[in-house]
This record gives structure tokens, sequence and C-alpha cells, in this order.
């Protein structure tokens, strides 16, 4: 796994590089061409997401030597950051909660009919957390806990998974967690495995849910066909199963609820915290947030990484075959920030409100740049392991290429945004002065 991990690096440095001299040679008027901001040295500090690098700031907040850079009130985007974030997680909470029922009701009466529910819910509910994945990156809840400890993003979504860590797989009739009858499976013996020696060692989230519910993919034509019988009590292993299941979905629910908590209104929390900042300090892990995941988590961990490998197990939900809403429901998570609103109108006090009214030019780019992502996202063949196994130059991969250079472009723009607003943005491979 470490020689994935600098091929991630070493893909997300190039990648940046591109995209920043992509946006910084655009022939795109921008009324902000005379305007260069001083930016004062800022401190790196350990711990936190931040990108690869594991480096958050301690200040998001970009200093300049005119007094009237930044005279501008950014403190409605900040208030309607936060209304959306809660508003988001409480829809992923209410939509897990309704997988959670299927669910339930498949281990209650284990038919192909009840598995085809509890699999339709996993589909449907997934899009809600999707969305959610534009507010990390900056140390906020889904990051690091109150107390400084990892947060629970990787207990949710982490991936790629080693299936055979888990439950059998093809070959391997007794591997896994499941078929280990020693170990007691309970929250606390399955967390305490998660991720230990391999990152790919997942036990938990989305993704184990998947697997648990599809099994591995070997259908060219669709996804996992793993048999409802996997699932009739009676068997000591079906038993581990059947507690398997219902266990990591309740952990999945249990853990978007308390993110759901964290950004409550009117409550003791980090909610509270974030509105307490400084209002540009605040602005600044949002456009933080945006930039990373548009332009190196997507651009880079969850395309270029899996264009380049053409493994399947670098594709995002591989089970299920629906990776092609992960890259169009991450995208539209970004686009909800830019709009202020995760319905079709944009906000007047989003943040490509305010950007509109300081610079025109700048927010009509932002506009295109984001149109075009999402159209060459949408583009992309369906479903995504079919990119995979297509040959170098073929149609499919150039479309895939495409999508990868729109969301690198994206992703550098909302780096130049973030610093017309002054704030420091940090994304890997990308020079917060650049773009």
């Amino acid at each position: 796994m470490k020689i994935r991990q600098l091929n991630k690096l070493w893909t997300g440095f190039g990648s940046f590089t591109l995209a920043a001299a992509a946006v910084a040679s655009s022939d795109a008027p921008t009324a902000t061409s005379a305007f260069q901001p001083t930016v004062e040295p800022m401190q790196l500090a350990q711990g936190g997401e931040g990108g690869e690098a594991g480096e958050s700031p301690s200040s998001y907040t970009l200093l300049s030597t005119d007094p009237q850079a930044y005279a501008f009130n950014v403190r409605p985007q900040v208030h309607n950051y936060a209304a959306l974030v809660y508003d988001s997680y409480r829809q992923a909470t209410a939509e897990a909660k309704k997988m959670q029922a299927a669910v339930e009701a498949f281990l209650q009466q284990p038919t192909a009919a009840t598995l085809a529910q509890a699999r339709q819910q996993w589909v449907a509910a997934r899009p809600s957390y999707l969305v959610t994945e534009v507010f990390r990156f900056y140390d906020g809840p889904i990051d690091v806990a109150a107390d400084g400890s990892p947060g629970p993003e990787s207990r949710i979504n982490a991936w790629p998974l080693n299936e055979a860590f888990i439950d059998y797989v093809k070959g391997q009739p007794a591997s896994g967690l499941i078929g280990d009858v020693e170990v007691e499976l309970t929250r606390a013996s399955i967390v305490s495995r998660d991720q230990v020696s391999d990152e790919a060692d997942v036990t938990t989230g989305w993704h184990a849910i998947e697997f648990l519910l599809w099994g591995q993919d070997f259908n060219d034509a669709g996804p996992g066909e793993r048999p409802h019988t996997d699932y009739l009590p009676g068997d000591p292993v079906r038993e581990r199963r059947r507690l398997y299941l219902q266990t990591v979905t309740a952990m999945l629910v249990d853990d978007l609820a308390a993110l759901e908590a964290d950004w409550a209104p009117d409550a003791d929390n980090y909610r509270r915290r974030f509105l307490a900042l400084e209002p540009r300090e605040a602005l600044g892990r949002a456009v933080n947030g945006m930039a990373n995941l548009v332009g190196h988590e997507l651009a880079t961990e969850r395309l270029a990484v899996a264009l380049d490998s053409g493994d399947q197990e670098d594709e995002h939900s591989c089970f299920s075959d629906t990776t092609h809403q992960d890259h169009l429901f991450d995208l539209r998570g970004a686009r909800n920030i830019w709009f202020g609103s995760r319905g079709e109108q944009p906000a007047a006090d989003g943040l490509g409100a305010l950007v509109r009214k300081l610079d025109p030019a700048m927010a009509e780019r932002t506009d295109a740049l984001l149109t075009q992502a999402l159209a060459a996202v949408a583009l992309m063949d369906r479903p995504f392991e079919r990119v995979l196994r297509a040959e170098p130059g073929s149609e499919p991969r150039q479309r895939a290429e495409a999508a990868i250079t729109a969301l690198q472009q994206l992703g550098a723009q909302f780096g130049a945004v973030g610093r017309r607003l002054g704030v420091l943005v940090i994304v890997p491979g990308l020079d917060s002065a650049a773009g």
C-alpha cells in the first residue's frame, strides 16, 4: 500500500501543477488582475487531514498591506455555510435510517426481494452522504473529534476495501472476521481491527455495507450477485454475517447522527465554535473543503489513481457499480456551497453571490468551470469499471481524462476564489499562491 500512497502523492503533484498553470494562463479577463495581496507566512500545524500531507494551517486568513483589500462582509456566507452543513448532515442521517430499516426488514425475512430492497435503499441513501464530503479537509468534526482524536470519516467512507478481511471471497470460503468464529463480533471488536496493519483492511462504513449486500463483483454487465441465502438464520457463520451487517449499519447511522448534532443550531457544539471564528477564518475552511475535494480527492484519488492502476479495487463503489453517482454527487456538494443552496437556484448569501458582487468576471469563470466539470463527469461511461478496462486512447479513457482535467481546473479556480476573498487555500500539489 505504500507504493500506492506514493503514487497518489506524485499524481496529485503533477495534476495540480497543470491545473494551476491552466488557470493562470487563461485568457478570461478578471477584475482582480491588478489585485495582489501580500501573503504573510503561515505557521503550519501538524495533525488533521488537510490533504495527503496531513497538515493544516494555523490560520486560513491572508493579510494585506492594503487596509481596504478585504473590506467586505463575509459573515452572511459563513452563516449560510453552517446552515447548509447541518441541513445536509440531517438529510444524510435520515436517508441512512431508511437504509437501516430496509436492512432490518431483510434480516427479519431474508429473501431475494428484501435483499433487493435493502440494496435499493443503499443506493438511494448514498447521494445524501456524498454531498457532505465537501465539508472535509479542514479539521472539522468529520475529520477531527472535539478531543483531538480522529473523526468518524474513516469509519464512514474508508476505501479501498479488502473484502477478505470481512467475509468470504472467491477461493477463500472461510476468510474474514465473519469466518473467524473465535472473534466475538461487537462494535468494539470491529472498530479495534479497522485499518490496523493495512489501510485496505476496512471493517466499517458505506463500503463494508455495500460488500455485505452485493458481494464481490464478477459480473461485467452488472454489480455483485451475493445470494440472499447468505443471510438465512440457523448456521453459525451466517448468524455472524447477519450480526455484522446489522452492527455496521447501526454504526454508520450513529456516526452520521453525531455529525448532524455537531452542526445543529443553538447548541454547544462545533457549529457554535465555527461561527465564533473570525469570519474570513471560517470561510477559509469552507473554500479549502471545496478545493481539496474537487481538485485532489475527486480528480486524483478517485479518478486518476484508478485510471493509472486499471484495478477495480481502486473504484470507489465497485460492488454496487454506482461509482458514477459518487463522482457526480461529490461535485454536487461543491456546487451546493457555491450556490449556497441544495436547490437549483443560487441563494443571495451563497459564496457565488459574494464573488459576483466583488468580481463578476471571476464568478462567471467559476460558473463556467463548474458547468464544464459537471458535464464532463456526467459523460463518463457507466459503470466506471468499463473505463478501467478500456484501452489507453479509447473514447472511455478520453472522457475520463477530460473529466480529470475539468476537475483540476475547477479546483485551482476555487483556490483563486479563496485568494480573492483573502483566505489561504492548501491543496496537495497546488501552491497557495498559484492560480
